[in-house]
């Protein structure tokens, strides 16, 4: 695509010109940002109703919210940031001074996922932008009520030069990673993720990847749980399910499963009613194909709470299965929606080993009071982040990193972490010329033997 190549190549000429780089550039271009969105809300409010059939709560608490609360933080520190980080140097660089600088990679690729549509294709830029860096964006094409409006946002904002948006399916996608970038940003399923990586290595292109993978969560024995059911609720069923960080399956004590599942079913009721079919505001599946992937999970293991769909909304009501184990369809594959597998456990220390030898999931969550328990499953089972005795909400903290490990992820985002992924660290040493440590320079006994001293 003659056009992509053209914009790209415009992008590179306006990063080299230096604009980008200036504090009170960087400053005003995520004001405008901010700004735009603001601008926008009532047809971001539409859009979202429209993809993903997303309550003015959800989209306020999960998409806007948040993005407003990182432009605020972004702005709030991004000079100190910016500074160059000062560092010590051993005596044998007696008389220089040595410091990191952050400098901007360049012209920066975003490819977005459409689960989160706006959130996480703003989010990213959010760093890109504060780092000083150009960027072409691509959102999902699933999310075409979405795509358009980030299209027409930016593109009434920013100069195509800086910040520009192309809307497709994969082919775009394929056309973008033919170009010569110098960062990419990638959020989507692990399966894509690797044809990323492996069509970034042809030209050494650094990437972040924002995964997914299956997240456990653990309600141990002296767990209060009123509020694990409450949290698990809350996390698995925001987004119908459709959240990378959604508890994918839940590890039960055994003695607890029944009042647990008790309690769960009278939280989900809470939160979506009796019917959750017809309740305007519960969230639909995507597409039709992602509810017949979640429909063929319904027939393995005991239904014991929803288990109905809707084909027409593209709806599943929130469901909880039983009776289900490795083996299972369920348990291969990131469940990605409204279904979440129960199953038991007697001994903290068999599945902690369990959940450790599979792939290493995006996070992981455990309720349950005994530091020696908790201390136990976070150090030894690799994961992203996650919680204790509570879901999601550790992504809200500007001053924790967001990502994964593994199959589940490369890179962090999120406050000052998506600065520094979308900055080199740039190591300069300063030296004097008031005078020459002669020691270095090879011909005398001396120099040997004080280089001996200093470097055994």
């Amino acid at each position: 695509m003659t056009t992509i190549h053209n914009i790209v190549i415009q992008q590179h000429d306006y990063f080299h010109s230096g604009e980008t780089r200036a504090y009170a550039y960087r400053a005003a271009q995520l004001k405008a940002l901010r700004k735009m969105l603001k601008k926008n809300e009532p047809s971001i409010y539409q859009a979202l109703k429209k993809d993903l059939n997303k309550s003015a709560h959800e989209t306020l608490t999960t998409e806007l919210g948040i993005l407003y609360a990182e432009i605020d933080f972004t702005l709030k520190h991004l000079k100190s940031w910016m500074k160059p980080v000062k560092v010590d140097a051993p005596i044998t660089h007696k008389g220089t001074e040595s410091m990191i600088h952050k400098d901007p990679y360049g012209v920066c690729l975003i490819i977005a996922p459409w689960n989160y549509p706006l959130q996480l294709a703003i989010a990213p830029m959010i760093g890109a932008i504060a780092a000083g860096n150009c960027i072409v964006l691509k959102p999902s094409e699933h999310a075409t009520a979405t795509s358009t409006l980030l299209h027409d946002m930016i593109t009434s904002t920013f100069d195509p030069a800086y910040i520009t948006v192309f809307e497709g399916d994969k082919d775009v996608s394929q056309e973008l990673m033919k170009e010569s970038f110098d960062y990419i940003f990638f959020t989507g399923s692990t399966a894509v993720g690797k044809k990323i990586m492996q069509q970034a290595s042809e030209q050494l292109t650094p990437v972040t990847l924002e995964l997914g993978g299956k997240s456990p969560a653990i309600v141990d024995k002296d767990a209060n749980l009123t509020l694990s059911a409450k949290r698990i609720a809350w996390g698995k069923y925001t987004n119908a399910g459709q959240t990378c960080v959604a508890p994918d399956y839940v590890y039960v004590h055994a003695d607890i499963e029944k009042r647990f599942i008790k309690k769960l079913k009278k939280q989900i009721i809470a939160l979506y009613g009796k019917q959750p079919l017809e309740n305007d505001d519960y969230v639909k599946i995507i597409n039709k194909t992602h509810l017949h992937r979640l429909e063929a999970f319904l027939y393995k293991g005991t239904i014991v709470h929803g288990g109905h769909l809707d084909e027409r909304t593209e709806q599943i009501e929130p469901t909880v299965i039983k009776d289900v184990s490795w083996d299972d369809p369920i348990m291969q594959e990131e469940i990605f929606g409204p279904i979440l597998p129960i199953m038991t456990f007697t001994e903290l220390d068999t599945i902690v080993d369990q959940i450790a030898r599979n792939d290493h999931p995006l996070a992981l969550y455990y309720f349950g009071e005994k530091e020696a328990a908790q201390n136990k499953v976070v150090s030894r089972v690799q994961f992203g982040g996650g919680s204790i005795n509570d879901t999601l909400y550790h992504l809200a903290n500007p001053h924790l990193p967001f990502g994964g490990i593994g199959t589940s992820g490369i890179g962090a985002y999120h406050g000052k972490h998506s600065f520094d992924t979308f900055s080199h660290d740039k190591s300069i040493m300063k030296q004097t010329t008031a005078f020459d440590l002669p020691f270095r320079y090879p011909g005398s006994k001396l120099s040997h033997s004080i280089v001996k001293r200093f470097m055994k």
